[in-house]
């Protein structure tokens, strides 16, 4: 009488080890993903705050204004997001200069503040 042959293919337990492996690889695959994705709309929405807040500073250097002390806030959105921008002068040790802090919110999340750029502003002569 002859033996039976090994049988040459994977037992149960040799392939269910293999999918959970292949599970947890591609589990962790898709976290990646989805961390960069958030990620990359957090630079994102950086980058257009930093443009929000830079257009107000560089109209201040170009205009030679020298804006009066006091805050105030105005839309400020940068393509499809909406940003609001707060500007607040304050008077400073020298009287030549104002200090201008531009800070850029997210009008959907109004208390996540994305920005704040500081500028000095010296007095026209």
């Amino acid at each position: 009488m002859s033996r039976p042959r090994p049988s040459s293919g994977f037992t149960l337990l040799e392939v269910l080890v293999a999918l959970v492996i292949v599970g947890t690889a591609l589990a962790a695959g898709l976290r990646a993903v989805g961390s960069l994705a958030s990620n990359g709309a957090g630079l994102r929405a950086a980058m257009m705050a930093t443009w929000s807040a830079e257009n107000r500073l560089v109209q201040i250097r170009l205009n030679r204004e020298f804006p009066e002390v006091g805050k105030r806030s105005y839309a400020c959105g940068q393509a499809d997001l909406r940003l609001m921008c707060q500007e607040e002068v304050l008077v400073s040790p020298n009287p030549q200069l104002r200090r201008v802090e531009v800070s850029v919110f997210d009008m959907d999340n109004p208390e996540r503040r994305i920005l704040k750029l500081i500028q000095l502003v010296l007095r026209p002569t």
